[in-house]
């Protein structure tokens, strides 16, 4: 199924949260055959549905535990099957609303049971689990691009072992193959028929249907309105919480003969609504009809009338009123939305040309005059007689309708030999648009898009042109009709001019050499090649010139100039790609057409480690070395980043690591730490020993590579082992010593960030307090940008780990700025100094600064942010402040607020939050007063709701939570009223032993309610609280013990009550 769902079904994802699919009639059909071989798979192959799968499949379901019948047991808001696996643990699990499933059994029952609601089981399922396959027999039998080996492996398993389960995975895989197969060759007839709409074709049609309609007889429609008329950036009406599943617009058409038609306008086409929603000012959006596509086809489906009034105006209806429409007609408009589905506005040429088609020969007569026009621009006779520069709007503009509409066919491969004694011909490139264009975006990138940078507008200037303008103004010309040699001694003398001043590079564009530089690049003469690429390199620093490169073809030729076997042409190509390649469609475009595949491979020198290289093996580096740099520009796509694993670039990236040329380390090592972001990269790094060399070059002499190797480390050190590695290496002392460079921000942020990802482990924060890094961090905690002093407060906060360095950190006057970070807006940098404050907290005297600064106040209001991470890490400080303040309940009293205000995190749905909130009420319930206070805000109700949790950090919390709340009034009561004791029974099976203490103790101060002792001995605790009364730890022996003791006499007073 991976394969299907990977390359066929239709994914749309709202900014950068997990894909949903798609409400089409592709994916339905597709859901509904696998919903098709699920519910007959355990008929026809027994055996295979009863096998376990490696992980539960799990999703969030709209299923009651109310639906679940015979062989599922129900308790509360749980729901478990009867059968189980040999683990011991039901195949399937309810717990709330997240389902898990654990075999093709149960699965064919759920989706039995699900009735008219399978459907929407089923997407749930396969949008929280994008390769089932996974899930079902493990990471080796993934989804692969490329060439899939998981077949190979499982043959030689299944000779090598006996064991009758690799038998079934065969099977099963085998079966799920076959599907995959299935899915994939439906899914064609349904895209060989698709034609997806986007909002200039809809509002087109829908101005054209006004213009007919009206309330007289012959009109085609009454009328036809949109029901908003606000229109999003990208033409859309339609909300954005509806954009993503891919509508357009909703409209309200009245026909003469029917009622009013409400329908929604979508990519996959048009269809019938729910309609108007009574009392509401929404509308039902539930599919009601099926999909046409479009609204004229819809309209003939269900209107008689509509069919035969059109029919009256069929030369009216279809007829182009203005040439100037006509023109409008044959742009494609290309509109970008940041964060939602690319699918909403692409502009399919399909649709152009069809409406092209009715009025082509009305128009053919103005469009040769058009193509006249353009051929003298395309000379260059328009651009000569340009008295001013232009705005760069009106310069793209004009390459644009250039690209469109140049007609001239010359042919530009010729031999050298023919083209010797006759003129070089140039072909004007057209504006080509390749798939990649009309494809969704999903790439993402460790670096910001330059997609997102505004190119500088160049304001009309009253002077006169620069004589650089003339200058090459009069090459041009040379360029685009002169013979090879003329050709040759034309590039030669345009490289003459400052190619890095933006006059000369403008002026490049302006005058259409950018064109003619693109066509040489497609000759077969290697002297223009050259001379053509060495300009493109220079003139390619600029953001105009690289987006005008992609869209003429630019880099598709590139790409194949890689294969050249002209060493200095490969060098020149790869350089010129490493350029161009920083925005998002440009890096698109290398992958598509095999670039990255070609760069990998001019990685594969052999002169690495050499002290004194040949000639070759210099040309050999010097290739490796722009191999490198387009890699490290197309390296900030993720998509590219898999491209270049796959194209086997880890170990060849490792090999040049181990090279002593800076010249080639820095790019290798700027890939590599762009790459690092990745788990899969990561685990290469470390494996094929990389970190040593990296520890290595942080010592070296350029400061680029110490920044890049540092980063890579940065990234990298996210895992123990790697950690591990740096220190074992000797990579913390450089990285202390690199902390003296503060004037480099760049360098000092990747070294502040190595050395806080490092701290994590103990052993590393010991070496760096011999190092006295502790100390200079302290003192880079002035005026440094917001990207260093995340770093620097975050690895203050791990080195508070050892009491010696919170000493320190007092002592050098850290504490006073780490408070009044507090007050910042940047929510990393505030996740980061509640850490570190809540560390020093953690030592008196360190309290009473943070006390004196008022920080335990500014924590509190931190509660109120809307990030959780900033609330959680807040509530986690807090809880140190309170144990270690000389009156902590007086001080907790005077926050106006203060109490009512973490009583109702407790309604907050993130799991970190609440475990810190309830960490927090701990404390604070060990003040009587304040206990008091939020027992009247209802903290018993509220914790009381948390206890189905299965999450240990929160159990262990919330126990201790509800041991120290119980000792205030009724609250034990009310807790057994609020249903709070079964639940914590269950914690009692937990693996953890903290959760076990915490419980226990929670179980004994609920015990003194005799209601909660029956509730506890009716859920099995005496038998769970036996065995712990043996335990080591001593405040669960006493507690367990005590629990007992306290049901025990409640049954001896029953039985006296009784028996007398």
């Amino acid at each position: 199924m991976g394969a299907a769902l990977a390359r066929a079904a239709q994914w749309t994802a709202a900014g950068s949260g997990p894909g949903t699919l798609e409400i089409t009639p592709l994916n339905e059909s597709l859901l509904n055959q696998i919903i098709k071989f699920a519910e007959g798979f355990s008929t026809r192959h027994p055996q295979e549905a009863a096998f376990v799968f490696r992980e539960p499949l799990e999703w969030k379901t709209q299923l009651n535990c109310s639906v679940f019948g015979e062989g599922y047991d129900l308790n509360g808001a749980t729901v478990q099957s009867e059968a189980k696996g040999k683990d011991g643990q039901p195949l399937l699990l309810l717990t709330a609303s997240t389902l898990r499933v654990r075999s093709f059994d149960q699965l064919c029952c759920l989706l039995q049971i699900a009735m008219e609601k399978k459907l929407k089981e089923a997407q749930a399922c396969l949008e929280a689990n994008r390769d089932p396959i996974v899930k079902i027999l493990g990471p080796e039998y993934g989804t692969v691009e490329g060439e899939d080996m998981s077949m190979l492996h499982l043959l030689d398993k299944v000779k090598k072992d006996d064991d009758p389960e690799t038998e079934v995975k065969m099977k099963i895989f085998l079966l799920l193959r076959q599907l995959d197969l299935q899915l994939l060759n439906s899914s064609l007839k349904h895209i060989s028929q698709d034609v997806r709409l986007n909002p200039a074709a809809i509002d087109n049609e829908v101005n054209l249907l006004k213009n007919f309609s009206g309330k007289g007889e012959d009109t085609v429609l009454e009328s036809l309105e949109y029901t908003s008329d606000y229109m999003f950036s990208n033409g859309c009406r339609a909300p954005p919480w509806r954009q993503v599943h891919g509508e357009i617009c909703y409209l309200v058409i009245k026909p003469h003969d029917t009622d009013p038609l409400y329908i929604t306008c979508s990519t996959a086409g048009v269809f019938l609504n729910g309609g108007q929603l009574k009392g509401k000012d929404d509308i039902d959006y539930e599919r009601k009809s099926d999909v046409y596509k479009d609204i004229v086809t819809f309209l003939r489906e269900r209107s008689p009338r509509f069919l035969e009034n059109m029919a009256k105006q069929e030369y009216r209806f279809f007829k182009e009123p203005t040439h100037e429409n006509n023109y409008q007609r044959m742009e494609i408009v290309e509109s970008k939305v940041s964060g939602q589905s690319q699918d909403l506005y692409n502009i399919t040429e399909k649709n152009v040309c069809e409406k092209m088609k009715s009025s082509a020969a009305r128009r053919s007569m103005d469009k040769k005059k058009l193509e006249m026009s353009m051929k003298w621009r395309s000379m260059g006779l328009a651009a000569s007689h340009r008295p001013k520069y232009f705005s760069d709007k009106a310069t793209k503009k004009d390459i644009e309708e250039e690209g469109r509409s140049s007609t001239v066919s010359l042919k530009t491969k010729k031999k050298a030999s023919g083209i010797s004694s006759g003129s070089v011909k140039i072909q004007p490139a057209s504006r080509c648009k390749t798939s990649g264009r009309f494809e969704d975006i999903s790439e993402s990138s460790s670096e910001p898009e330059e997609d997102e940078e505004q190119p500088v507008r160049h304001q009309e200037r009253s002077t006169d042109l620069p004589s650089e303008y003339w200058g090459i103004q009069k090459l041009a010309k040379y360029l685009k009709g002169g013979n090879p040699t003329a050709t040759v001694i034309a590039l030669c003398l345009m490289r003459d001019f400052n190619l890095a001043q933006e006059t000369c590079q403008l002026a490049i564009k302006d005058l259409g050499c950018l064109e003619v530089l693109i066509n040489l690049l497609d000759t077969e003469e290697i002297k223009c090649q050259i001379g053509s690429l060495k300009i493109l390199k220079e003139i390619s620093q600029n953001i105009l010139i690289r987006h005008a490169i992609a869209d003429l073809g630019g880099l598709q030729i590139m790409v194949k100039i890689l294969d050249s076997p002209d060493k200095d042409l490969k060098c020149l190509a790869a350089e010129t790609i490493a350029n161009v390649a920083r925005f998002k469609l440009a890096r698109r475009t290398v992958r598509q057409h095999g670039g990255i595949k070609r760069l990998v491979g001019l990685l594969e020198g052999i002169s690495v480690g050499s002290t004194s290289p040949t000639l070759y093996q210099a040309n050999d580096t010097e290739i490796a070395r722009c191999g490198a740099l387009a890699l490290w520009s197309c390296s900030k796509s993720t998509k590219n980043k898999e491209a270049i694993r796959k194209a086997g670039g880890i170990p060849l990236l490792a090999r040049w690591l181990k090279c002593s040329h800076a010249n080639i380390l820095t790019p290798v090592v700027g890939t590599l730490q762009e790459c690092a972001s990745e788990p899969s990269y990561r685990l290469a790094i470390r494996t094929e020993g990389m970190i040593e060399n990296l520890v290595k070059n942080l010592s070296s002499e350029h400061e680029e590579l110490q920044m890049h190797c540092a980063s890579a480390i940065f990234k990298c050190a996210e895992d123990k082992e790697t950690r591990d590695l740096v220190r074992q290496h000797g990579g913390l002392q450089p990285l202390s010593v690199l902390l003296g460079n503060s004037e480099n921000k760049q360098l000092l942020a990747a070294v502040t960030g190595a050395i806080w990802k490092c701290a994590i482990s103990g052993e590393n924060v010991s070496k760096f307090r011999e190092y006295k890094t502790v100390e200079a961090l302290v003192g880079l905690l002035t005026d440094q940008p917001e990207e260093v002093l995340v770093n620097i407060v975050g690895a203050l906060g791990e080195c508070c780990q050892e009491p010696i360095n919170r000493s320190i950190i007092r002592k050098c006057g850290g504490i006073p700025p780490l408070v009044k970070y507090l007050t910042g807006t940047d929510q990393a940098l505030l996740v980061n100094v509640t850490k570190a404050v809540g560390a020093c907290a953690t030592e008196p005297e360190n309290m009473m600064i943070i006390d004196r600064l008022d920080g335990v106040r500014l924590l509190w209001s931190l509660l109120k942010n809307p990030n959780p991470d900033v609330q959680a890490s807040a509530a986690w400080a807090i809880c140190p402040c309170i144990e270690n303040a000389k009156d902590a309940g007086e001080m907790v009293r005077s926050f106006v607020g203060g109490l009512e205000l973490i009583v109702n995190l407790l309604k907050s749905k993130n799991k970190e939050v609440l475990a810190s909130v309830c960490a927090a009420i701990t404390n604070i319930a060990k003040d009587e007063e304040n206990l008091a206070v939020i027992t009247d805000h209802g903290v018993v109700p509220l914790l009381s709701k948390l206890a189905n949790t299965n999450n240990d950090k929160l159990r262990r919390h919330l126990a201790e939570a509800i041991s120290h709340c119980c000792k205030w009034g009724s609250n034990r009561v009310t807790f057994g009223e609020t249903k709070a004791v079964a639940p914590l029974v269950r914690y009692l099976k937990s693996n953890d032993p903290s959760v076990h203490r915490a419980t226990a103790q929670a179980l004994y101060e609920l015990s003194e309610d005799p209601n909660n002792c029956i509730t506890m001995h009716e859920n099995g605790v005496v038998k769970l609280l036996l065995a712990m009364v043996g335990s080591t730890d001593e405040t669960l022996q006493e507690a367990a013990a005590g629990c007992i003791a306290n049901i025990r006499r409640l049954a001896l007073a029953t039985e006296k009550a009784k028996y007398g």
